[in-house]
């Protein structure tokens, strides 16, 4: 209960600096009726409400993970920081394969299911974003394709 309780009040306390940042925007005269400001506004408000019901009704204390599972966890928080500075040098398949195949291997430990997993999604996603969505992605490192 304490950490439902000590979560929610910091969820409330960011969604009232949220809003307190999106009052601060500036619009304009020709600004449409929702207006840059009122956006913001809601989503704070709507945290600020989500906290504070986790203050006032939390839930029974949770059983929490062992040490191995945030081991697990902060893994692929790296594994995930290092695909974003990969992304620009070695461009978007490669990274994209490496990644996939790696976090697949965290959820299930089978190499060749993981590696088919990984390339799977680096060319189907790649396909989608450059394709479907017209994104200027580099598939490749650039020194590669001149």
């Amino acid at each position: 209960m304490a950490s439902d309780r000590i979560f929610g009040l910091v969820v409330a306390v960011v969604a009232l600096a949220y809003i307190a940042g999106a009052t601060q925007i500036q619009t304009s005269f020709l600004s449409d009726p929702v207006g840059p400001k009122t956006f913001p506004i809601i989503i704070g408000s709507v945290a600020t409400i989500a906290g504070l019901f986790m203050v006032f009704k939390p839930d029974p204390e949770p059983d929490w993970p062992v040490l191995r599972t945030f081991g697990a966890l902060f893994f692929a928080v790296v594994v995930l920081v290092l695909y974003a500075f990969a992304l620009k040098p070695m461009g978007f398949l490669i990274p994209t394969a490496i990644t996939a195949a790696v976090l697949s291997y965290q959820i299930k430990p089978q190499v060749l299911k993981a590696a088919l997993s990984g390339l799977g999604l680096s060319v189907g996603l790649f396909l989608l974003f450059k394709f479907a969505l017209d994104l200027g992605l580099v598939g490749f490192p650039k020194s590669w394709t001149g």
